[in-house]
């Protein structure tokens, strides 16, 4: 059962994500949210890339839409930000292009929460994954 009565939808996400300026030079777009769930795209930039002869995007962006996805979840279902304590992420593969960023409450807790998050390709394939630890005091 969520914490918030009302759920967000994915345009009061996307009002608030797009608050910070970080998140407006990402390029994300909310596509979907429910009760401990979303889902984001993140349209490519020149920027975010690493090597340019391999022409494949920097490890750091994608652990920041890690976090991003995972928090953002958490946000759907206790309807407040939530700090990063800990975060864990895994490299699949290199990843070009646009990104789709899929986000999951894993455990809520009265102190500490759990969630996921994986990132895919514009092809549908996992370049990155990660489970981070989120600060939730109900006060």
């Amino acid at each position: 059962m969520s914490e918030n009565t009302t759920l967000p939808t994915a345009a009061d996400v996307q009002a608030r994500l797009l608050r910070g300026p970080y998140h407006q030079w990402l390029g994300l777009e909310v596509q979907s949210v429910a009760d401990g769930e979303i889902t984001i795209t993140a349209k490519f930039r020149d920027e975010w890339v690493v090597n340019v002869e391999g022409g494949y995007i920097h490890g750091g962006i994608l652990a920041a839409l890690v976090d991003l996805g995972a928090d953002w979840a958490l946000v759907s279902h206790t309807g407040k930000g939530v700090p990063t304590i800990d975060l864990r992420v895994d490299y699949h593969r290199a990843a070009r292009g646009d990104l789709k960023v899929v986000g999951k409450v894993i455990k809520t807790g009265r102190q500490v929460s759990v969630a996921e998050a994986n990132v895919f390709d514009a092809e549908g394939r996992l370049v990155a994954s990660g489970r981070g630890v989120y600060s939730t005091p109900a006060a």
